[in-house]
């Protein structure tokens, strides 16, 4: 059966502000659906756009939610918890840049702040399968990334021991996840324990390939790692749950490469870039993904250096429209071909 990539959608993070259309879901869906945009992805921790905690309580309020997306002409495509899954897992060394993705009540405190988290990511759980998703995205946070370079030599056990911890915290909570259908989709990124395929399977082995233990695609993080993004669907196609379509381009020079000399991300040899501004291959991306039958939602995670942010999105939904594959249910040279006829067939072969 041919199946088709939902979208175009938009991931409504980066452009929530105080200011209208950017400071309510009524007024954001409109605006993204006047883009062009099919779906919405709505980040958890804004309240200005979603309540978290009463949609875990409420399917009614759930209903509400969806209702306020159809007649704006979009449609929820996943619940992000990027800011909560990050605070699953903190080094010591992050703890008073991640404070500021908690409430205050519980800076200073990374025991409390790492509880808040959870029972966020729990109430997320409830919340995607009141709103009828069975996907979920997130970050897996962080306790070995500050030993990212092999030196100064590492303790022997030191990243099997990160790993073992990580996988600790996040099994109760793919547990209850898996008790209500839905998916956590880990983005893949630098800055998380989960930056590559790597990494991704010794957390995966440590939690005995537990199934709602999936993968939200996004190149962008691949391309900056020089690492091959269509290689990766190969490996992992089965465990992509998810598909941020985001651009980005790196270009060495003699001063600066994957590392980027703590420039700013003008400065960069990595950087970020509008959809089409870069170099990720997105014909191939979105012919791999076609091939696996992925058919879920193509979701623009708009940030670039340069482009303003309205621009890149009324850029992103036709890019991402155009690129989008319906898939053929029948082979081209179809024309050619015959009845099947069986002593035909044991003659060529010359069988009787």
């Amino acid at each position: 059966m041919a199946t088709n990539i939902k979208g175009p959608a938009i991931f409504l993070a980066q452009f929530a502000g105080d200011a209208a259309p950017f400071n309510s879901l009524s007024e954001i869906a409109k605006w993204a659906a006047g883009h062009g945009y099919k779906g919405v992805q709505v980040p958890t921790w804004d309240a200005r756009l979603f309540d978290l905690e009463k949609a875990a309580g409420s399917k009614d309020y759930c209903d509400e939610v969806k209702g306020i997306c159809a007649d704006a002409g979009v449609e929820i495509t996943e619940l992000s918890t990027h800011l909560q899954g990050q605070l699953v897992a903190v080094h010591p060394a992050y703890d008073s840049q991640f404070d500021g993705f908690a409430p205050e009540k519980v800076h200073g405190n990374p025991k409390a702040r790492q509880e808040w988290a959870v029972a966020q990511m729990l109430a997320a759980a409830k919340a995607s399968r009141h709103l009828g998703l069975d996907v979920s995205v997130s970050f897996s946070g962080s306790l070995a990334f500050p030993y990212l370079y092999p030196w100064p030599q590492r303790p022997a056990g030191l990243i099997e021991e990160a790993f073992d911890e990580l996988a600790k915290r996040w099994k109760p909570i793919l547990d209850a996840y898996d008790e209500v259908g839905v998916d956590v989709g880990y983005e893949i990124h630098p800055g998380e324990d989960l930056f590559d395929g790597a990494t991704f399977e010794m957390f995966l082995d440590r939690l005995k390939g537990h199934k709602r233990c999936t993968i939200n695609y996004d190149p962008s993080h691949f391309l900056l790692q020089q690492l091959d993004y269509l290689a990766f669907i190969d490996i992992y196609h089965e465990r992509i749950s998810a598909f941020h379509v985001k651009d980005a381009e790196f270009n060495p020079t003699g001063r600066q490469g994957v590392y980027s000399g703590y420039q700013g991300w003008v400065d960069r040899a990595g950087r970020f870039r509008s959809l089409g501004d870069g170099q990720v291959d997105f014909s191939g991306i979105f012919s791999k993904l076609a091939e696996y039958g992925y058919d879920s939602w193509a979701v623009l995670e708009w940030e670039c250096c340069l482009k303003h942010p309205e621009q890149g999105a009324a850029e992103g939904a036709p890019f991402i429209q155009h690129h989008i594959i319906q898939v053929t249910e029948q082979a081209f040279d179809d024309f050619a071909g015959g009845a099947v006829d069986r002593a035909q067939i044991r003659a060529m072969l010359g069988l009787k």
